[in-house]
């Protein structure tokens, strides 16, 4: 599974592309294949994104999981306080296990 991430040129969050657009949270990835490469360059030229780019990933319980540990950083939050991480869309989601 590849994903694409990059940064909101607005706020600077940590975005995943959706297939429609970008989005704050990892589970609203989606699989980019082999395309990932292009559609990185056709955002970043669209001034939509910053430094866009393909991360591999595994599909979790919870939806995609990075498979560099920097990526799960950007998408998870701190490693050392949970209670700064981005809160799930669903909030019935619950706490996230990597």
């Amino acid at each position: 599974m590849n994903l694409i991430t990059g940064n909101d040129l607005v706020t600077g969050d940590v975005v995943w592309w959706t297939g429609e657009g970008w989005s704050r949270h990892v589970a609203d990835a989606v699989d980019v294949g082999d395309k990932g490469e292009a559609i990185a360059k056709r955002e970043e030229a669209e001034l939509r994104v910053n430094v866009p780019y393909v991360t591999d990933a595994t599909l979790g319980p919870n939806g995609p999981v990075p498979a560099h540990i920097k990526d799960r950083i950007r998408a998870f939050g701190p490693t050392v306080r949970p209670d700064l991480a981005i809160a799930p869309a669903d909030k019935s989601a619950g706490s996230y296990v990597i």
